[in-house]
Parts: structure tokens; C-alpha cells; sequence
């Protein structure tokens, strides 16, 4: 149960605004994503719908692909908070685009296409700027006790997003979702304008400032992968969901196998956000008696897999939910002690090009198991993609642990002079 000494973080009057724009903001993005989906299946015949629902996953992963290392370096050289201005803008600029071709009768889904890809661009430097930017609002000694909160605050707009799109799709149109999502950024916008005193971003070594260059691209990437611990967090985030993505295929599972049309459809495409909801409501108290970290974090992603191989088994409504619930809460633990990992062992002047570099490994795992997930579908039937899909995460899981020693010996100390340090 939440105390008030479990919602520290919120005392900063910097954060508790973001973290306030935030969740509207993700809201809205949580049901523009789904509502995505549930367009391009609408947009394509019922024999390239697998194939046309995965192709969504690989439009967006290309951008991030392309802007990961160069976003991570303009967040740490340039202002952080006037990146994030300029990247809601322009994010609601797409929102407000896709709503109106919509409202003009889009029969095609090369559009969709372009405009996810440019949602992605756009995401891509809003990122590391946003992940970067966090750490500076609170003390490092509440920093923990921000995560878990902005895992629970993304977790909460992931059900209400989905909820509510399914909702507005079945009772007026997709084309309202993206104007819903356009409204939603204006939130974070107004949180940015109200900050004050936000703390300026920590020099390098030699007290000067990096510039936007290559030489500073790969300090950053060096950075990465000479950290055994960062390294294998993001190996992990990588490879179990490039195996277990399978969020792209439920418009599939709700039409044609579960056959419980759009309500259903967005209560599916919430049902790990529920899981995750309740399970970020439980860390927020627990996060810093967790000792033993690694093992934690490898047994949570093994869940993640093995209740995905279930779901992929399942052809009742309530398991699959059920399922998905499970997966949710088990990424949840997943995700919130790899991110205390990464923003303790990083130093701020490097936290930007660090989230630019785990962006590859964070979203472009899910996005291109997307395509893998529908490229399997559309050959094999969606359920075998989900089954063979969970299969392929607890291998990668086993293949991790045993490659990382570090990862597996990983837990914490207790708290000395008001910092955190790790073993």
C-alpha cells in the first residue's frame, strides 16, 4: 500500500509537474498506438493482415535505428528541456495530421506508415532528453523512488489509453483517438513552461561541454558496452522482446480467435498495463529492500516468457487476459530495477547518449519482434508466432544469466551518506 513516504519523489515541485504531463501525455500516445493497429487492420485484406501489422513495428524501429546516437548526444550538449518542447510539438503535429486524413476518408495505409515513422523520428530525441532530464529534478537518494513512480505513472496511462481507445473507436471513430492524442501534449508542454530552476547539465571531466559531434557519439556507445552491468541490461531488454512482442498480432486474437471486437480489443491491448499497474503500486515501497537485484531481474524476464507462452496456448478471453496481466507485471519488475541499474551507474554528463544507445535495445527489440511476430503469422498462424516467440525469450534469458556473472552476483548495499552503491 502507498505512503506517503513512497511518493518522496513527488515533494519536488519540478517533478511532480512532469510527472503529472506525462500522464496525460502517455495516455493519449498509449491509445494512438493501439488505435494504430486497429486502423491498419482495417486498411489491408484478411490474408496480409499479420504481415501489414508487423510492417508497423519496423517503420518505427528505422528512425530510432537512425536518430539513437545522435538524439543521445544532443540531450546532453543541448538544453534538455527545450528538446522536449520541441519534440511535443511536433509529436502533436503528426497526432493532428493522422486525425485528419483520417476524417477525410484514408483508404490507404501507406500514409499511416509515413506518419508512424515520423512519430518515431520524433520520439527518438524525445527519449534520451526526457530520460536524461528526470534524474536532474530529485536527489539521487529519491531517485529509485522516482523510477518506480514513473513506472507506476506509465503503467496507469497504458490500461486508461487502451481502455479508452477501444471505447472512442467502437462508439465514433478512430480519428478521434488521434485527436485526444493531440490534446494530450499540450499537458507536457505547459509542465515544461512551468518548471523552475531546473538544475543546468553537469560538465565533462575537463569542465567543458560536449558538442554534438561524432568523437562524442562514441564516448557514450564506449561507455555502454565497457559496463558489463548496462551492457547485459540492455542484451536482456533486447532479446526477450524481440522474442515476445506480441502486442502487434491482438487485433488478430481479438477478431479472429478470441472474436471479441474493439471493447474487447482494448481491454487486451491493456491487460499487461494492468498487471504492471498494480505490480509498480507494490515496488514503490519495495524497490530498495530488494537486495539480490540480478536474480530478481533475470527470474522476472523468464515470467515475462513463460506467461507468454501461455497466452499463446489459450483461446479463453479471461486467460489470455490473465496472461497478458502476468506479462505486464513481470516487465514491470524487469524494467524498474534495470532502470535503477542504468541511472546509478551513469554519470549525468553521459545519461543522454547512455538512453540514446539503450533506445536501440529498448524499443527497437519490441518493434522489430513486431515484425518477426507478424512475418511468423502470416506463414504460420498467429498462435504459433506468440508460442515459439515465448519459447525464444526464456532461451535468451538462459543465454544472458549464463554469459554475465556480474548480472547474476548484481544486489545493493545498504545506504551510506545518502547515495546508493551497487556490488
Amino acid at each position: 500500500m502507498l505512503t506517503r513516504g513512497s511518493l518522496v519523489a513527488l515533494q519536488h515541485r519540478n517533478y511532480r509537474l512532469i510527472w503529472i504531463g506525462l500522464f496525460v501525455s502517455f495516455s493519449g500516445s498509449m491509445m494512438q498506438n493501439a488505435a494504430l493497429l486497429w486502423h491498419v487492420s482495417l486498411l489491408v485484406s484478411p490474408d496480409r493482415k499479420g504481415l501489414a501489422l508487423g510492417m508497423v513495428g519496423l517503420v518505427r524501429v528505422l528512425p530510432i535505428m537512425v536518430f539513437s546516437m545522435i538524439s543521445g548526444v544532443v540531450a546532453d550538449a543541448w538544453d534538455r528541456r527545450r528538446v522536449l518542447l520541441f519534440t511535443q510539438v511536433a509529436a502533436t503535429i503528426v497526432a493532428v495530421t493522422l486525425a485528419v486524413l483520417t476524417f477525410r476518408g484514408l483508404s490507404q495505409v501507406w500514409p499511416i506508415y509515413v506518419l508512424a515513422a515520423l512519430g518515431s523520428a520524433v520520439g527518438a530525441f524525445d527519449l534520451p532528453a526526457r530520460g536524461s532530464l528526470v534524474p536532474t529534478l530529485v536527489p539521487r537518494e529519491h531517485l529509485p523512488n522516482a523510477i518506480s513512480l514513473n513506472t507506476i505513472m506509465f503503467q496507469t496511462a497504458s490500461v486508461v489509453g487502451p481502455s479508452v481507445g477501444g471505447v472512442l473507436i467502437a462508439s465514433t471513430s478512430v480519428g478521434w483517438v488521434y485527436v485526444a492524442n493531440a490534446v494530450s501534449f499540450v499537458f507536457v508542454i505547459v509542465a515544461l513552461l512551468m518548471m523552475r530552476d531546473v538544475p543546468a547539465r553537469a560538465p565533462s571531466a575537463g569542465g567543458s561541454r560536449d558538442d554534438v559531434s561524432f568523437r562524442a557519439a562514441l564516448e557514450g556507445l564506449q561507455f555502454v558496452f565497457r559496463s558489463p552491468l548496462i551492457r547485459s541490461t540492455m542484451l536482456l531488454d533486447f532479446f526477450a522482446t524481440f522474442f515476445s512482442s506480441a502486442t502487434a498480432l491482438l487485433p488478430i486474437f481479438a477478431q479472429d480467435v478470441l472474436q471479441v471486437g474493439a471493447k474487447g480489443y482494448g481491454w487486451l491491448y491493456a491487460a499487461p498495463a494492468v498487471g504492471a499497474m498494480a505490480t509498480s503500486a507494490a515496488l514503490i515501497p519495495l524497490i530498495d529492500r530488494i537486495e539480490r537485484r540480478g536474480p530478481t531481474l533475470l527470474w522476472a524476464v523468464a515470467g515475462y516468457g513463460l506467461a507468454t507462452v501461455v497466452f499463446g496456448i489459450s483461446r479463453s478471453f479471461r486467460l489470455t487476459f490473465a496472461c497478458l496481466m502476468l506479462t505486464g507485471a513481470a516487465d514491470t519488475v524487469s524494467m524498474v530495477i534495470r532502470n535503477v541499474v542504468r541511472q546509478l551507474e551513469t554519470p549525468d554528463r553521459l545519461r543522454g547518449r547512455m538512453m540514446g544507445v539503450n533506445m536501440v535495445f529498448f524499443q527497437g527489440g519490441p518493434q522489430l519482434g513486431e515484425l518477426e511476430a507478424g512475418t511468423v503469422a502470416n506463414w504460420l498462424g498467429a498462435p504459433f508466432s506468440v508460442i515459439s516467440g515465448g519459447i525464444g525469450c526464456l532461451i535468451a534469458t538462459g543465454w544472458v544469466a549464463w554469459t554475465t556473472p556480474a548480472l547474476r552476483r548484481y544486489g545493493r548495499t545498504p545506504v551510506t551518506e545518502g547515495t546508493e552503491e551497487t556490488v
